[in-house]
């Protein structure tokens, strides 16, 4: 905010630009956008530095096909994980912290980083994925 009071000629463009991203736009354009906006401190769809260290730590000799599966079965062991983590003791609202002992408010945040950051890697289509994951949560109870 005190940039953009400071600076509107430097952060307006950088805004109009994040308006302009649709899941139609290039990967390699998106991901550029977004690490400007990034640096600027605008909140981004997908994290550029995440997506960067994803895609420099796939496995050597591994194939795309198997670390994209290894993406889903990612994003099934926490669908399934779900339920055992709602039930854990520390998983309930603490008022003097007014928040969760374990941080479990942080999680839907952290699944839909990850998972648009895995998914972006692999140059899959991220909404697609992230409804798979909710049917089967839904399914699995």
């Amino acid at each position: 905010q005190v940039f953009s009071h400071h600076c509107p000629f430097l952060m307006g463009p950088i805004e109009c630009l994040t308006d302009v991203v649709t899941p139609d736009t290039d990967i390699q354009v998106t991901l550029s956008i977004f690490e400007l906006a990034s640096a600027a401190g605008i909140p981004c769809e997908i994290d550029p530095a995440l997506v960067t260290v994803l895609a420099n730590s796939k496995t050597e000799g591994s194939s795309p096909e198997e670390d994209y599966k290894v993406a889903c079965l990612l994003l099934v062991f926490v669908a399934v994980s779900l339920p055992l983590l709602a039930s854990d003791p520390a998983s309930g609202y603490n008022t003097e912290l007014d928040g969760y002992n374990n941080n479990i408010h942080c999680l839907a945040k952290a699944i839909v980083q990850v998972s648009a950051a895995l998914f972006t890697v692999h140059n899959k289509n991220i909404e697609t994925h992230l409804k798979e994951f909710l049917l089967v949560r839904v399914l699995g109870t």
